[in-house]
């Protein structure tokens, strides 16, 4: 048990991030730094492992939300949700391969992509605005399953900015606006958080009380998150996802800088 203010600020932390998460994805920008911070002491893929305990509740309840509310229908999730699973189980089993040795190369990759995506979606006003499918309805269900199962295998690997890519790939891709690639991005992450959490429960690399305590938190800001996607539409969903994208390469740029003064 973590003392009891460190305790709390990874609620309120796991809390915010549901919200994010939700609403557009990216919520290991809050919960892995925080889990980071506050459990300092314990190997990475404890770490890894009690977040995705977190991220699997609010995913869930951001899912759920979305799955209701039939933005996307059902049939075309199915195949994108078996392969996220499946690359996140392997990639989580990769993880464990390279513990401690990964993380510091994958920062300069994903700092360059966010980049990238971030310029693109500024310098293309109308990107995501209405939903206008690029293929047809089978090579847009093949390419959302390759993607699904390349995205998974990296959540299952390392994690951070997960939901963030896949909106961003469905958009860019695919041709959907923001609120579907929003809904399709929140079950496939799900599927990949499932996947890597069942190989990190069954290892015993979690925190069972500070999981389950922030997967509680983390599943109200989910569900709040969805709800708030839904009722404000794609052109919020955008702002957000452009606010989270510059938080995320400010992070990683902060990380990098942090490890090069080391």
């Amino acid at each position: 048990m973590p003392d009891p203010l460190i305790f709390l600020f990874l609620l309120l932390a796991a809390c915010l991030a549901g919200f994010i998460d939700g609403a557009v994805g990216g919520g290991g920008l809050i919960s892995i730094p925080a889990l980071f911070l506050g459990l300092s002491s314990h190997p990475t893929t404890t770490i890894l492992g009690t977040n995705k305990v977190v991220a699997c509740t609010g995913t869930t309840f951001a899912a759920a939300q979305f799955v209701r509310s039939r933005v996307v229908p059902f049939r075309e999730m199915v195949f994108p949700m078996l392969a996220a699973g499946i690359g996140a189980a392997l990639g989580a089993k990769t993880a464990y391969f390279f513990e401690g040795r990964f993380e510091a190369h994958l920062r300069p990759v994903m700092l360059a992509m966010m980049i990238a995506m971030l310029l693109f979606t500024l310098l293309k006003p109308d990107l995501g605005a209405i939903h206008a499918p690029k293929h047809s309805k089978k090579k847009q269900a093949l390419l959302a399953t390759l993607l699904s199962l390349a995205i998974g295998f990296y959540d299952g690997f390392f994690g951070p900015g997960t939901g963030t890519l896949l909106i961003f790939f469905f958009v860019a891709l695919l041709g959907f606006d923001f609120l579907r690639a929003s809904a399709l991005s929140k079950t496939v992450n799900w599927a990949s958080n499932m996947a890597s959490l069942a190989l990190f429960v069954f290892k015993g690399s979690w925190l069972p009380l500070v999981a389950v305590s922030m997967a509680a938190a983390n599943g109200i800001g989910g569900y709040l998150g969805a709800k708030t996607a839904l009722a404000k539409g794609s052109r919020w969903v955008r702002a957000l996802f452009t606010i989270v994208v510059a938080g995320l390469i400010l992070r990683l740029a902060w990380q990098m800088f942090a490890d090069i003064q080391i």
